[in-house]
């Protein structure tokens, strides 16, 4: 029978019901509200492309005389009892339910009994999945998949399954896998027609099934049907219509016009190059031709710019930086914190020299008759807590174009900050803003600004991005010479050993001359006495920039850190107490530094740091970037479990920058498996790209078309990034969008396809794409 006529043998919905009809429609309104708030699906097309995430074989089907250690079962059995009782090693209830076949008997466990409890009374039957282990001597199954049955439907529900595998859907408290496999049965037997969106030439030559086809294989799969033809046809679709989508913004995109900017022979950039006391890498050359040629170009530069920390990525922002400011434009620098902006703003006018100098020179034209030495432009600082005459000037020097660099924090996005004219935005560690607030600051240009951003390791969302083409990466690979490799370590904080070791290894460092950071994931309050001198403002006592996204994928709260919650997390005054009073560290200088503290003592103990006048900085992630302390050699980072994986390998870059070697101690109390699977990945590699790459597989990638930046509720459903595979399939998909959409801009003539992309893309997604 074919898909068509097996949807019209089920019943239908009246009226025409395409994959555009919204789920309302068709399924009972608590169950559409269900699918919308938990899963985000709202239309028939939504719950199409939620997909099986792994199917039972009914032909494994045995009476639970038969059950095989390890291996999946699926069985209808009937409750002969139940029981309750408090869980010993945690607070919480535990329920057990003994099922049976008349024969045999098998334990049902759940750690969480509410619903459960009441749903399977004696007596009642019903079907379940899930994989069969042994405790105790006896059978069970622990939160298994399972819906109840009444009597007659017994026969006809285990004959059913005996010809088709059995799919099972990620699931929440609310609608369990079965009845989501339910409400698709239902949505298959009600829809009119699944239009084909490719061309029909495009299906044949990439040996496609139907649409039609693919999708009743993955939700109601005959025993033996082709699962992966159906699955890459869906995957396919979604790759194809996203690639379809950002072609028609690419080829919107290269119709604006910008300003394009050469450097000026014997400028600024020419007198900084002859001036750098060290040689480029390969790589920091290559790079900086390839941005050198697109920013001499009138279509505006999209470009990532990665690299692991310390391999040189500022030296080629201010080379790009000056190229922009010898054309007569001004460039503006980003840094997410105003420590990391007030280093910025030290180190390239440090770099720069007398080339800093202002007042020399107009912008604009090089004066021949002048040294290069004297070719000279402003660096100006641009940060909220600067002091009003301070902010007055940097404001009326990038007003006037006095500053040819201005560089700052969130205080750059400001609405009266205006700039003379904006040629260059450079975006530093790009993870830490939203899209909306970098381009923002990119409106304050004339015309469309050239944009670079920076990053040591991307998040997900850019990582997605850079696979589907949508911007365009650079990577640098080489260290500069001197650079010291890293060595990591998971410390188990529950291990008074270990931790007593941690301390003394501390010691030890400072022993050799060197220094430490310790990390924390929130402030704390400081003791009555500290002369803690703050500012008003906040800083989140937790790792929000990066934090890690927490998600329950299977409705049993399987993806929660079990008894996270209630741990009390490490702060800056109360382990600063701590480490001044432990044995091992007596004598040592232990300060703190924080992003509450007053920008006076936020420099004065970063200076007393930087000169070496303190042993052991505690701090919280406001050392995350940029800080550059060639003498400390260890890191140790508290309930290092809290911090996401990009974090953390920006915050062991601060070590190993010298000669000495670098060390990461990652201290955790928890024994939550996913939360030593992230640690355990950070200690096995320090390759930035590697870690992205296992941060979008755990973490997703976000809203490809908008401006999310990571999380569960993802833009992109059946594709898997990081699987080499469907990103082959992504290439392909983006190569025919290119072609198709180069022959038909508008797509008049593929309506199905122009429906698709229309439904895929909604207003807000419209809004990001145009901002671009």
């Amino acid at each position: 029978m074919t898909p068509a006529a097996q949807r019209g043998s089920r019943g239908a919905v009246a009226g025409l019901l395409t994959e555009d009809t919204p789920l309302r429609r068709i399924v009972p309104a608590k169950a559409a509200e269900a699918l919308d708030r938990h899963k985000g699906l709202r239309t028939v097309a939504d719950l199409l492309e939620y997909l099986p995430r792994r199917y039972v074989d009914p032909t494994q089907l045995t009476d639970l005389g038969e059950l095989v250690e390890g291996e999946e079962a699926f069985v209808v059995a009937r409750v002969a009892r139940s029981s309750t009782r408090a869980m010993r090693a945690r607070r919480g209830r535990l329920l057990t339910v003994v099922l049976t076949d008349g024969s045999h008997e098998l334990d049902v466990t759940f750690f969480t009994p509410y619903g459960h409890e009441r749903a399977l009374a004696p007596g009642r039957i019903g079907s379940f999945a899930g994989t069969a282990t042994t405790y105790r001597g006896r059978w069970q199954l622990t939160h298994p998949e399972y819906t109840l049955l009444d009597e007659d439907e017994v026969a006809g529900h285990v004959e059913r399954y005996r010809s088709h595998l059995i799919p099972v859907y990620s699931s929440t408290g609310a609608l369990t896998s079965m009845k989501i496999r339910s409400l698709v049965d239902l949505v298959l037997g009600s829809v009119e027609e699944i239009r084909e969106p490719l061309p029909a030439q495009l299906v044949r030559r990439r040996g496609l099934p139907g649409r039609a086809e693919a999708i009743d294989t993955l939700h109601r799969p005959a025993v033996g049907a082709d699962l992966r033809a159906a699955l890459r046809r869906l995957r396919y679709d979604e790759a194809f219509v996203l690639q379809t989508i950002l072609a028609q913004r690419r080829a919107e995109a290269q119709t604006l016009v910008t300003t394009a900017r050469v450097a000026a022979p014997g400028g600024l950039l020419a007198a900084f190059d002859a001036r750098l006391p060290f040689e480029l890498t390969a790589g920091q050359r290559q790079v900086s031709e390839v941005l050198a040629a697109e920013l001499a170009r009138s279509t505006p530069m999209h470009r990532l710019l990665q690299g692991e920390v310390g391999s040189g990525k500022t030296v080629v922002a201010v080379r790009a930086m000056l190229a922009v400011v010898d054309a007569g434009g001004q460039a503006a620098l980003l840094a997410p914190t105003e420590v990391l902006a007030a280093q910025h703003h030290r180190s390239i006018t440090q770099m720069l020299g007398p080339l800093a100098a202002d007042g020399m020179l107009p912008l604009g034209e090089p004066d021949a008759d002048l040294d290069a030495t004297r070719r000279a432009t402003r660096v100006a600082l641009l940060t909220g807590s600067q002091s009003a005459p301070a902010r007055r000037a940097a404001l009326e020097d990038a007003r006037t174009g006095q500053a040819g660099i201005v560089v700052g924090t969130h205080a750059l996005i400001q609405e009266h900050v205006a700039f003379h004219d904006l040629g260059l935005v450079v975006v530093d560690e790009q993870h830490r803003f939203g899209v909306q607030q970098r381009d923002t600051l990119r409106d304050k240009a004339s015309a469309a600004a050239h944009l670079l951003v920076m990053t040591a390791t991307p998040i997900p969302r850019t990582v997605a991005m850079t696979v589907f083409g949508d911007m365009e990466a650079l990577s640098l690979t080489e260290l500069p010479a001197g650079r010291s490799p890293i060595e990591t370590f998971v410390v188990d904080a529950t291990r008074p050993r270990w931790v007593a070791r941690t301390w003394e290894r501390v010691a030890e460092e400072v022993a050799k001359g060197h220094q430490a950071y310790v990390v924390c994931p929130k402030i704390g309050e400081p003791a009555p006495s500290s002369g803690d001198r703050r500012r008003a403002g906040p800083e989140a006592d937790a790792t929000a920039e990066d934090g890690w996204d927490r998600w329950d994928d299977t409705g049993d709260g399987a993806g929660q850190d079990a008894g996270e919650a209630g741990r009390e997390l490490a702060g800056v005054y109360a382990v600063a107490a701590e480490l001044r009073a432990t044995p091992a560290l007596a004598g040592l200088r232990v300060e703190v530094l924080h992003g509450r503290l007053d920008p006076s003592a936020k420099d004065a103990a970063m200076s007393a740091f930087a000169s070496g006048q303190i042993d052991v900085l505690v701090s919280t992630t406001v050392i995350e970037v940029g800080v550059d302390v060639p003498n400390a050699s260890t890191m140790v980072v508290m309930d290092a479990d809290r911090f996401g994986l990009s974090q953390l390998h920006q915050l062991r870059g601060r070590v190993g920058r010298g000669r000495a070697g670098g060390l990461c101690l990652l201290m955790t109390g928890s024994d939550a498996p996913p939360a030593r699977q992230r640690l355990d990945a950070v200690a096995a590699t320090t390759d930035g790209v590697e870690l992205a790459r296992l941060d979008l597989a755990l973490r997703r990638e976000g809203d490809v078309l908008g401006a999310r930046q990571s999380g569960r509720h993802t833009g992109v459903r059946c594709l898997r990034m990081g699987d080499p595979g469907d990103e082959e399939l992504i290439g392909l998909a983006r190569e025919d969008a290119t072609a198709l959409v180069a022959a038909d801009p508008t797509l008049a003539a593929h309506p199905v396809l122009r429906d698709r992309v229309a439904a895929r893309l909604d207003a807000r997604q419209a809004a990001y794409l145009r901002r671009g």
